[in-house]
C-alpha cells in the first residue's frame, strides 16, 4: 500500500483510531510535511497515511482531531540511566571523573537497591511520555527492575546490563552480571516492547578477558552491546600510556566493533577512529547536552554523518543533564554541531529530527518497528501543540519544532497504538506516589550527605 492510498475491500469494519492534525513528519520519504492528512492506526499499527478529505467515509472508534498540531513519530532516547533521576541536581558543575569518583559512585553504593532503581525509573518514564519519548535504552543496574517498569508503563524499552570487573549494585562480580543479564534476555526475549544489550560501561573499567566474553556471548545470540566510548580526552590518553592503543583500537582487536556496538559519546576522536567507526558500521550516540555540562566534549556530527556514520540521539542520565527532554537535546544538538563544524547549516531541522527518531531506531536495531510513520510500523507517535505564542507564526513546521519546543509542547503520547498522554496528562501512571517517594528519598539522602560531612 502506497501513501496516500487506501483499500477499503481490506480495512476492518471499524478503526481503532484516526489522527488528523495540521501537520504530519513522517521522516520517510526525508524531508516531507503533509499538510492536512490523516494518520490510521488499527490494532497498534499504521495502517494508512492519507488526505484527511478522504477519511470522512471511514469507520472509527475514536477521531482525533487535533487542529494546531505537528505529529511525529514518537523520540527515542538512545542512551540514558533512568533511575538516575533521584540523582538529579546531587553534584553539578564537576568534571565527569571528579563527579563519578567522588560524588555519584558513593551514593550509588549507599543508596541504590531494586526499591531505588524502581522508583527512579518510574520518574523517569513519567518525565519521558511527558516529553514525548516512546522509546528508551537504559544502562543501570537491577536491569530487571527497571524492564518491569517499562513493561508496567507500557512504554518501549532497550534494558542494557551493566558489566564492570568490580562489584555494582545487584551483581557481585562481571560474571553474575552477565548470567542475570541474560536470565532477563530470556524472560522478556518475546515481549514486543522489551529488548535487552550487553553493557560494558566503558573500556576503563572492563577487562580484555570479560569484553572477550561479552563479545562472544553477543556473536552467539546477536544481542547489541551498549558501551561509553571516547568520552573524554583523559580516558583516550589513559588508554594510550596503559595499552598502547585508543579505546576504539582496542575495541577492534577485541572483536567488538560492529554494527552492534552502541558507541555512547565519542567526544574525543581523529581520522584513524572516525575510519574504523565507518568501516565496521558502529551505532553512535549523541549526548550533547550532559557531555557540554561536564565539559567532556563535542561529538564532531557532521564528519560522523558525511563518513555515513549513523548518529542517534541520548539525553544521558537526569544527573547530569539534568533533564530528559528529548525536543530540547534536538535542539543542543543543532547548536553544538553548527558550532563545531563551523558551519549555520550543520544539522539542519529535519536531519536532527531524524538523529533523535529514525537515527535512534537504527541504533537499537528497531528501525523495522519504529522510527518513522509508515504503513506497518509501530503506532508509536508523538502530537506537538504549535498553538503557544511562542510557536507564533509557522512558516516552516519542523523548523519550528526544533528551534522553539520543548516537553512543554507536547500534548498527546500513543505506544503501540495505546494512548499515553492525553493533552498533557499522563493516562495510566499516577505521578502523585511517585513525587511523593521521591521527595522522601531525597531528603534521606541530603540528610544522610550532611551528616557525613
Amino acid at each position: 500500500m502506497k501513501q496516500g492510498e487506501l483499500d477499503m475491500t481490506t480495512l476492518p469494519d471499524e478503526l481503532d483510531l484516526l489522527i488528523l492534525p495540521r501537520w504530519i513528519v513522517p521522516v520517510v520519504p526525508s524531508g516531507i510535511v503533509l499538510e492536512h492528512h490523516a494518520l490510521a492506526v488499527h490494532q497498534g499499527r499504521i495502517i494508512a497515511l492519507l488526505p484527511a478529505a478522504q477519511t470522512n467515509e471511514l469507520n472509527v472508534r475514536e477521531r482525533r482531531e487535533l487542529p494546531d498540531h505537528l505529529v511525529i513519530p514518537g523520540l527515542i532516547n538512545a542512551h540514558g540511566h533512568a533511575a538516575m533521576s533521584l540523582l538529579r541536581g546531587l553534584a553539578d558543575d564537576l568534571p565527569l571523573m571528579t563527579w563519578l569518583t567522588d560524588h555519584i559512585w558513593p551514593a550509588e553504593g549507599r543508596w541504590v537497591n531494586a526499591d531505588f532503581v524502581r522508583l527512579g525509573t518510574d520518574l523517569a518514564i513519567a518525565e519521558m511520555l511527558r516529553g514525548g519519548t516512546t522509546c528508551f535504552a537504559d544502562m543501570y543496574f537491577h536491569p530487571e527492575v527497571a524492564a518491569a517498569a517499562a513493561m508496567d508503563a507500557g512504554i518501549r524499552a532497550q534494558l542494557a546490563f551493566p558489566v564492570i570487573d568490580n562489584p555494582i549494585p545487584g551483581a557481585r562480580d562481571a560474571t553474575e552480571a552477565i548470567a542475570k543479564g541474560l536470565k532477563l534476555h530470556d524472560e522478556t526475549r518475546h515481549n514486543e516492547l522489551i529488548s535487552v544489550a550487553f553493557g560494558p560501561h566503558a573500556p576503563y573499567t572492563v577487562g580484555d578477558e570479560t569484553l572477550t566474553r561479552v563479545r562472544t556471548l553477543a556473536d552467539e545470540l546477536d544481542l547489541p552491546i551498549h558501551m561509553h566510548i571516547h568520552e573524554t580526552a583523559f580516558e583516550v590518553e589513559e588508554s594510550v600510556r596503559l595499552t598502547g592503543m585508543r579505546p576504539l583500537q582496542r575495541l577492534q582487536k577485541l572483536g567488538l566493533l560492529s554494527p552492534r556496538l552502541q558507541a555512547v559519546h565519542v567526544t574525543q576522536i581523529n581520522d584513524q577512529d572516525l575510519a574504523l567507526l565507518s568501516e565496521h558500521g558502529v551505532q553512535v550516540i549523541h549526548c550533547p547536552e550532559s557531555n557540554m555540562k561536564l565539559a567532556s566534549g563535542a561529538m564532531p556530527v557532521q564528519r560522523l554523518l558525511g563518513a555515513q556514520v549513523n548518529v542517534a540521539l541520548g539525553t544521558d542520565g537526569a544527573a547530569s543533564n539534568n533533564d530528559l527532554d528529548m525536543l530540547g537535546e534536538m535542539r543542543s544538538a543543532a547548536f553544538l554541531a553548527k558550532l563545531t563544524a563551523g558551519d549555520p547549516t550543520a544539522l539542519d531541522a529535519h536531519a536532527a529530527l531524524h538523529m533523535a527518531t529514525l537515527a535512534g531506531a537504527r541504533a537499537l536495531g528497531l528501525a523495522e518497528e519504529t522510527g518513522s510513520l509508515e504503513v506497518g510500523k509501530a503506532a508509536d507517535i508523538t502530537a506537538i501543540d504549535f498553538s503557544g505564542l511562542a510557536q507564533q507564526p509557522v512558516y516552516e513546521p519542523v523548523s519550528q519544532l526544533l528551534y522553539t519546543c520543548s516537553a512543554a509542547q507536547v500534548s498527546d503520547v500513543w505506544v503501540a497504538g495505546k494512548q499515553k498522554l492525553r493533552d498533557g496528562k499522563l493516562c495510566s501512571l499516577d505521578t502523585g506516589p511517585i513525587l511523593q517517594q521521591a521527595s522522601a528519598l531525597a531528603t534521606r539522602i541530603r540528610q544522610g550527605d550532611t551528616h557525613e560531612s
